[in-house]
């Protein structure tokens, strides 16, 4: 298994991703690709009431289509932070562990972060930190071309359009979710609907889920 994985920048990004990072010794968040809508770079999706529930961070107009990652600053036109906060209470609040984790996730959503990069690695490094590992995440010092051999990419194949079921190293475990009465299993959402459900038992289930 590589020891070492490329990873691509998000915000609360999925399972899939974090069970990859759990999986590792070293990941490398890129931050010097050019920034694509549409990625996980500043959305992720939650299960509400109502079914699946995409959240989007706006960013500001880019200056052209080679603004890197790196510099993508956040928009704050419009209450994002307060609509993504209430839609994640809305979502948890009724789960097991929500109000064991909720405090530590509360300051991004009060305090206006400039740059996208900032909060993701923000929200990266509390994820970590109530999962109690000690993994090295740095971000990439330029833009990778060519890998060391025990340097595994994943910056697309964890991609929204992408599904995770191509993803040959990886496997889904399913747990219940906050609305497992209402709807079916939903796969590969964001890492705190499984932290808000599972708690502690969210790294048995990251640390499974890679083959």
């Amino acid at each position: 298994m590589p020891q070492t994985k490329l990873i691509p920048l998000t915000y609360l990004g999925p399972i899939q991703l974090y069970a990859h990072i759990l999986n590792s010794k070293q990941a490398i968040v890129e931050q010097h690709a050019r920034y694509q809508r549409k990625t996980y770079c500043n959305h992720c999706t939650i299960t509400g009431a109502n079914g699946p529930l995409k959240l989007t961070v706006p960013v500001a107009k880019a200056g052209d289509d080679k603004t890197l990652i790196k510099d993508m600053r956040i928009s704050y036109d419009t209450q994002w932070q307060k609509q993504h906060w209430r839609s994640i209470v809305a979502a948890y609040n009724s789960s097991p562990f929500f109000e064991y984790y909720a405090d530590d996730f509360v300051p991004f959503y009060e305090k206006k972060i400039k740059y996208l990069i900032d909060l993701n690695m923000g929200l990266m490094n509390t994820l970590f930190d109530e999962l109690e590992v000690d993994i090295e995440a740095s971000l990439s010092e330029q833009y990778y071309d060519e890998l060391a051999e025990d340097t595994l990419d994943l910056r697309r194949a964890i991609h929204p359009k992408v599904k995770p079921t191509n993803d040959l190293g990886y496997q889904t475990i399913e747990y219940r979710q906050v609305f497992a009465e209402k709807y079916p299993f939903v796969p590969n959402l964001s890492v705190i609907d499984l932290l808000f459900s599972k708690g502690p038992e969210t790294y048995d289930i990251l640390e499974a889920s890679i083959l």
